[in-house]
């Protein structure tokens, strides 16, 4: 499972998660799975994005098997990640 979030840096989201969907060259398509779907793909700017490399390994046990294809399963990552950092 090739999983990556990312914090935005920049813009009226600012401070939001989001699991990349894709990338390419400058930008990355970013859903929540609420407002951004995998249909629809929110396109920001690679410099505007922290990316989190360091997911914690309880939150990778627990979402382990989740797909980044699907609204729902993004919506249960971003809630396990954010649940975890909330209490840190």
């Amino acid at each position: 499972m090739d999983l990556m979030l990312a914090t935005s840096k920049a813009g009226h989201d600012k401070k939001q998660v989001y699991v990349v969907v894709s990338q390419d060259n400058d930008f990355c398509y970013l859903a929540n799975g609420t407002t951004k779907t995998c249909s629809k793909p929110k396109k920001k700017k690679k410099i505007h994005l922290q990316l989190i490399k360091n997911i914690p390994s309880d939150v990778l046990k627990e979402i382990e098997g989740l797909s980044t294809s699907d609204d729902i399963s993004i919506k249960r990552i971003l809630k396990v990640y954010n649940r975890r950092n909330k209490d840190v």
